[in-house]
């Protein structure tokens, strides 16, 4: 009897402990697998939030929850900190993507607990120590290239003269002259403050190179995606791909999203 009672006792403690590991192993599963629905997106210099309104909608009517941020631009510390704010809204998992400057912005930002990946749209993607302006000095610019000199405030803007061939050539002109009247003051001092840690280098990264960018030369895009091992998708357009190119660009984000959801 004796040794039936010690069977049974040890059958029904196995079948527990076979039942309480597979309750445990589901849970483990469902929350690594968790699907991403959250995106947060980030613009650059010499632009605004505006610019995102087709790639909001192209994500939105997908079922994708998405929050754009307003930069201040006065430096990199403040922008990373509004987009902090953002994040902390949000109620889960989230693709973070940065154009332009706002490339600097993510890699920062990207340390945020509820950041699963990294999507780059024409971004910059310095390293720890880096600054913007080391990579934007590796090649030569672009003749169409807009980029002012630093005024006496300490801020540089877009010429109205270049902004649609250099920053929207593939808009047309009633678009790029909205665009070219809500860019921001950007405070140059951003481009010189050195990254204190690139998220990229634990965080999944997804590069877009705009290959008719006359902003930040395609090149020196492909160079920072491949130092980083980003999984690179080439799209011909502008700086402002995200504007003329929404669906394209939005492809990149789902594909960040559902590879980091276990899908």
């Amino acid at each position: 009897m004796e040794k039936r009672s010690l069977k049974n006792t040890l059958k029904n403690g196995l079948a527990a402990a076979a039942i309480a590991l597979s309750a445990t192993t589901a849970t483990v599963t469902a929350t690594t697998a968790q699907t991403v629905k959250n995106v947060v997106l980030v613009h650059g210099a010499f632009a605004d939030g505006s610019g995102y309104k087709g790639l909001y909608n192209e994500l939105t009517k997908k079922g994708y929850n998405v929050t754009i941020v307003q930069n201040p631009l006065t430096s990199l510390e403040d922008d990373v900190k509004a987009t902090n704010l953002v994040l902390d809204k949000q109620d889960g998992p989230t693709i973070l993507a940065g154009h332009s400057w706002g490339g600097t912005v993510i890699t920062e930002a990207g340390n945020h607990p509820k950041v699963a990946a990294l999507v780059y749209i024409a971004a910059l993607q310095p390293d720890k120590g880096e600054t913007t302006i080391q990579w934007l000095q590796t090649l030569p610019p672009d003749a169409d290239n807009g980029v002012l000199p630093v005024d006496d405030k300490g801020i540089v803007y877009y010429s109205r003269e270049k902004y649609h061939a250099g920053f929207a050539a593939d808009l047309n002109k009633a678009d790029a002259e909205f665009m070219y009247a809500s860019q921001g003051a950007f405070h140059a001092k951003g481009f010189v403050t050195p990254l204190t840690h690139a998220a990229w280098r634990n965080k999944p990264a997804f590069g877009i190179v705009a290959t008719e960018d006359k902003s930040i030369v395609p090149d020196i895009q492909r160079n920072m995606y491949k130092r980083s091992n980003t999984k690179i998708t080439e799209i011909k357009g502008s700086h402002v791909v995200f504007i003329s190119q929404p669906a394209k660009v939005a492809a990149v984000i789902i594909d960040a999203a559902k590879s980091v959801s276990g899908k």
